[in-house]
């Protein structure tokens, strides 16, 4: 499980995100990478029993750097303030519909889709939701879904301002086919991520994803 002194890490790193804070408290910060590697080593597992192509894939594989890439960045904190993981079946740098896990105080959620497919895929995606939208308005509507993430994230940073080429404005599924990503989010307050039931909880939420990514990723193969 998540413990207190990893949330109290990233606290700290907030307020003192300072390379000379990092280098002096670097063995808390190692404390904090074992823990959240042996937890999504533990998410790993328990998305196996309905995910299988995450059979045989390490932490190592999905958890991200805490260092930023500054080079081209006007913000030049050097770490991230909490920590990520993408777990999919491809890995961090394979461009398919997947989970990813962020822990950080006050901001820790499950979330999981695409963001920013290339534009290739994103046709695909739109005319697998113009084809299928029966399927797809079910798995949205799935009383658990709807539960766990409300409905898909329409924020207008994720939206088209007009239909997309080849779809007319009075399209039944026009506010979907807008998307330029397609994602859902669950958030987890503090005491949630450090309860002995979280683990159960994310495993209950990805389930509950599941057909989601399934349907995004049939779209794009």
């Amino acid at each position: 499980m998540i413990q207190k002194s990893t949330i109290d890490f990233l606290k700290q790193l907030t307020k003192n995100n300072r390379k000379d804070w990092f280098d002096a408290n670097k063995d808390k910060y190692l404390v904090a990478k074992a823990n959240v590697d042996s937890f999504v080593d533990d998410v790993i597992k328990a998305f196996s029993s309905f995910e299988k192509g995450l059979s045989g894939l390490k932490a190592k594989d999905c958890v991200f750097r805490i260092y930023r890439d500054v080079r081209f960045s006007k913000d030049k904190r050097p770490y991230k303030t909490n920590m990520g993981a993408t777990i999919n079946p491809g890995r961090k740098k394979m461009e398919i519909a997947g989970y990813y896990l962020h822990i950080e105080p006050g901001g820790s959620f499950l979330a999981g889709g695409r963001w920013m497919p290339e534009s290739d895929h994103l046709k695909k995606i739109r005319q697998e939701i113009d084809y299928n939208s029966k399927k797809f308005h079910k798995i949205l509507n799935d009383k658990n879904f709807k539960k766990q993430f409300g409905g898909l994230d329409m924020s207008d940073e994720y939206r088209l301002a007009r239909p997309p080429k080849g779809y007319d404005k009075d399209h039944k599924d026009i506010e979907l086919l807008k998307l330029n990503s397609y994602l859902v989010w669950h958030q987890y307050a503090d005491k949630d991520v450090l309860s002995k039931n979280f683990l159960k909880e994310l495993t209950a939420a990805g389930k509950t994803m599941k057909p989601f990514l399934d349907f995004l990723n049939t779209a794009i193969d």
